[in-house]
C-alpha cells in the first residue's frame, strides 16, 4: 500500500470506531504528534491522549476526509478532515483541521495537527 492508500485506512478504520487500533497498527514508538495545544513524544503518550480524547466524546455525529495527498517519495500525507461531534460536556462541535504526516518503514513516526484553538 502508498503511504496515501494508508493513510485513508486509519480514517476509514476511524469511521468504523477502531481508532485506537488504527493507532496501534500506523504509528511508531517514537512518534511525535504536534498540535496548537502542545506536542507528545512517544506511542504511549499519543496513545493515551487519544483515549483521553475518545473519552470525552458523547457521540460522533460524522467525519469526512475532504482533501488527501502524498508525496511518496518524501513519505509525506497531507489531509483536510472535518468532524462533527457531541462531547459530554453538551457541546456539539464541527471541527476541521489540516494533518501533516511523515512516514518512516511504513509507520507514522511524526504529526502534526493545524487547526483554530477556540
Amino acid at each position: 500500500m502508498t503511504y496515501k492508500e494508508k493513510a485513508q485506512d486509519i480514517y476509514n478504520q476511524i469511521l468504523q470506531g477502531n481508532l485506537l487500533g488504527a493507532f496501534d497498527q500506523y504509528y511508531d514508538e517514537n512518534v511525535v504528534m504536534t498540535e496548537p495545544m502542545g506536542t507528545r513524544e512517544g506511542k504511549e503518550a499519543c496513545r493515551a491522549h487519544e483515549e483521553q480524547f475518545l473519552n470525552s466524546v458523547q457521540e460522533f455525529h460524522g467525519m469526512e476526509v475532504k482533501k488527501l495527498a502524498s508525496d511518496e517519495d518524501n513519505g509525506i500525507v497531507f489531509l483536510e478532515v472535518s468532524m462533527d461531534a457531541t462531547f459530554k460536556d453538551g457541546n456539539r462541535v464541527n471541527m476541521e483541521q489540516v494533518a501533516v504526516q511523515q512516514w518512516k518503514d511504513d509507520k507514522i513516526v511524526h504529526e502534526r495537527f493545524y487547526y483554530q484553538n477556540a
